[in-house]
Order: structure tokens, then sequence, then C-alpha cells
């Protein structure tokens, strides 16, 4: 246990001053902040355009309730936060490989296993401050560009603040479940390749053909744990709660995709894991 504290901290001293690190940290957030700000300036582009032709009416309450945006900012925050995570996470082990920190760590006695639960549990950390600071600046950006508030038609209240932030919560809790399992393919390729370059391109090429073809697999679809991640072409459940919190009527929920959301990405991780160890141990250094 001392010695995976130990890689830890040294994952954490090197990797807190790099560039990469404080990348994946910041990257989500700012991406997110601009897709807002972009709508934010469209929205009132097309409100002065109304005004001035004459066609000026009251504000949507399906679109101007800062809800929907909120999730939508979090929705492109994660896209870009899974394909960061698989990036750094190809490239970790195997560029320590690379330039030969690898053999010197485990010339001082710590165990290949060790390395790789430390890089594990520092990307996991990782992810975690990006998460958080995703979340906040997403919430207060958008509470500051539009309003909060229930769903209301005609003086009648179709969704409580309370049934929102449960959607919310709900559909953002299934779409962080796929990250490990993520962090863990990453890492694999990372174990697997046999350079930091190869490593990184295998990692993305693989996860984005993954996004492409996983619409053709059917219910194969279920047993992969991208099939419930945010992604370009996104199938998430995080997807349709922006419709929900919008007030719109016709999201149809799958309760077996949100059952398969919840048993599958977690176990996922635990075999990427356990292949990487087992592959980290044949591996020439």
């Amino acid at each position: 246990m001392n010695k995976i504290v130990l890689a830890t901290r040294l994952e954490a001293y090197t990797g807190l001053r790099s560039f990469s690190s404080k990348l994946l940290i910041v990257t989500p957030s700012l991406v997110a902040a601009l897709q807002l700000l972009l709508a934010k300036i469209t929205e009132t582009g097309q409100a002065s355009r109304d005004n001035l032709l004459g066609r000026g009416s009251a504000p949507d309450v399906f679109t101007v309730n800062a809800y929907g945006y909120f999730v939508d900012g979090l929705s492109t925050g994660l896209i870009i936060l899974g394909l960061l995570l698989v990036s750094l996470a190809a490239y970790s082990f195997s560029y320590d490989r690379d330039i030969g920190s690898v053999r010197h760590l485990i010339i001082r006695g710590i165990s290949r296993t060790t390395v790789i639960i430390g890089k594990l549990i520092y990307i996991h950390l990782l992810a975690l401050a990006s998460i958080i600071a995703l979340v906040v600046s997403c919430y207060f950006l958008s509470g500051n560009l539009w309003d909060f508030g229930p769903i209301v038609e005609d003086g009648f209240e179709l969704i409580s603040e309370a049934e929102i932030w449960s959607e919310i919560e709900l559909g953002l809790r299934l779409a962080l479940l796929p990250l490990p399992a993520a962090i863990g393919f990453g890492v694999l390729i990372s174990v697997l390749t046999q350079s930091a370059t190869q490593a990184l391109s295998t990692a993305i090429a693989l996860t984005l053909t993954i996004d492409v073809f996983k619409s053709t697999l059917g219910d194969l679809a279920y047993y992969h744990y991208a099939n419930f991640q945010p992604s370009l072409l996104d199938q998430s459940y995080l997807k349709d709660v922006s419709r929900l919190v919008r007030g719109y009527s016709d999201v149809l929920v799958n309760e077996r995709f949100l059952d398969f959301n919840l048993w599958v990405p977690l176990p996922t991780a635990v075999l990427f894991v356990v292949l990487t160890l087992i592959a980290a141990q044949r591996i020439k250094l």
C-alpha cells in the first residue's frame, strides 16, 4: 500500500507540472463556456433581428430556461473530457517507458503493477478535478446568462425544479460511469503498443471508430461502455435529459438502456485493468 501511495505521489508530482494535466482540467470547462456564450450571442442576435422586423414574440419557456443550457454545457464538456482522458491514459505508461522512467522505478523496487495502479489513481483524480470544474462553471455561467426555474406553460407548472434536478443528477451519474472504462482502455492501449506516438494515435482512432459504428451494433451496443458515454455521435441518456429539462414530452426513456448503463461500464473498467496488469508483466521494457 505504501508503494502505491508513493507511485501515485510521483505521478502527481510530475503530472501537475506538465501542460497535459492542466489542459485536461480546464479544457472541458472552457469549451463548455464557449458553447454557452455562443448560444447566448446567437439567441440575443435572433431576438434583436425579430424586434427590428416587428416579429418579436414572448420567449419560449422551452428555450430560455437555464437548465437546458446547463445540461448542454455538461454534455459538451464530457465529450471533450472523454477524449482527453483516453489520450492521456494512452500516453502515460508508453511515454514513461520510452524515456526509461518505468525501468528506473522498477530498479528502485516499485513493481509494474504498482506503477500501473499509481497512474490509474492519478488519472482518476485528474478526471474528478475536471468534472468538478465543469459542473461548477456550467452552473454559474448558465445561471448568469439565463434564469433557472420550473417549466411553466399557460400558468401551469409542468415540471418542478426538484424533478428537473432529479433528471440532471441521474443523467450526469450515468454519463460519468463510463469514464473509468475509457481510462482503463487508454492505459491498456498504452501497455500494448510500442511507443507513445503509436499508443496515442491507436487510442484516438479506435475511440472514434467505435463511436461511428456503435449505432450499427444493435443490441450488442448495450454491452459496450462507449454506448453510454457522451460523444460526438451522442446516444447517452444525458442527451435525452437536455430535452426533458426543457419540457419536451416526446422523449422516450428506455429502461433497458438505463439498466445496462448502470451495470456494464464499471465491470468493463475492471476487465481493462486486469488485462492491463497481465499485459504489463509480459512486455519488454
